[in-house]
């Protein structure tokens, strides 16, 4: 239990005296960077969706 308790403490002390936290500008910046970068992964996904249906639609007619 001694270990535990220990153990706890230092990640309570690595949290607070240790880490560095983004700013709330910093946190800003990353969150609009990482929207932009969903959007256009969906973007590609959705095209590569469609290109798709259309290519098996087309084959199926076929045969």
């Amino acid at each position: 239990m001694k270990k535990f308790i220990n153990y706890v403490k230092e990640c309570y002390n690595e949290l607070v005296n240790k880490v560095t936290w983004p700013t709330w500008k910093e946190l800003q910046s990353s969150a609009v960077v990482v929207s932009i970068a969903s959007l256009i992964i969906a973007l590609v996904v959705y095209l590569m969706d469609k290109t798709f249906e259309t290519l098996l639609e087309a084959f199926y007619r076929i045969f």
